[in-house]
């Protein structure tokens, strides 16, 4: 029997690269997969159906909602998001980590129904850097960037309600201390008891 996965959920203002440190992560870190959520906003250029999200019709959402389909969900800028709660379940049952790239409404909805999942929060160094970001992306307009930045000290306040915070100033320092959040929860005493049971028993007969 495989000891089951850690959840983890990593919130961040639009714009705090908290994708990019997650793809980071997935490349050199085992047993460890990111939820593809559903949502209803429209697939931007090079974004893959079933890679980066399931995109579907708000009908088709609404369907799934209506049969508890989903973990938690969330609307964001017009758009509906949501995590499969089958999917979920059934990788965490595997005994692989899951991460969880939701907001802090999603992340606060995650806890109430898994209070020991680990909420993970990246902040950007500055409003200015977060507003270079999402100009560079060259995605949004100057008015939804206006409103997501807008947006963004709203959702910083939030970062009292994590486990822990990471402010992505320098890359590689933000994605080593998220490796080190995901590596101490792997040796966490209860997990290691789990994972290490015959060897703990044996040392001790």
């Amino acid at each position: 029997m495989s000891t089951r996965g850690t959840l983890f959920t990593l919130s961040a203002p639009s714009g705090a690269g908290k994708t990019s440190l997650v793809t980071a992560l997935l490349e050199d870190c085992e047993r460890i997969k990111v939820s593809v959520s559903h949502t209803t906003r429209p697939r931007r250029p090079g974004e893959i159906d079933g890679t980066d999200y399931h995109f579907v019709d708000e009908t088709s959402f609404i369907d799934m909602l209506n049969h508890d389909a989903f973990l938690e969900h969330a609307q964001v800028f017009d758009h509906y998001y949501g995590t499969s709660s089958q999917w979920v379940e059934d990788t965490l049952a595997s005994g692989v980590d899951v991460i969880l790239e939701i907001d802090w409404q999603g992340a606060t909805q995650i806890h109430r129904l898994i209070p020991d999942c680990v909420r993970i929060f990246i902040l950007p160094p500055s409003l200015d850097s977060l507003t270079s970001r999402l100009t560079e992306r060259g995605q949004d307009n100057a008015e939804v960037i206006a409103r997501r930045v807008a947006q963004a000290q709203e959702e910083i306040s939030h970062y009292v309600e994590s486990d822990y915070l990471i402010i992505n100033d320098n890359f590689d320092t933000a994605l080593g201390e998220l490796h080190a959040v995901v590596q101490g929860q792997r040796l966490r005493l209860d997990v290691q008891q789990d994972k290490h049971a015959e060897l703990l028993s044996a040392l001790l007969s």
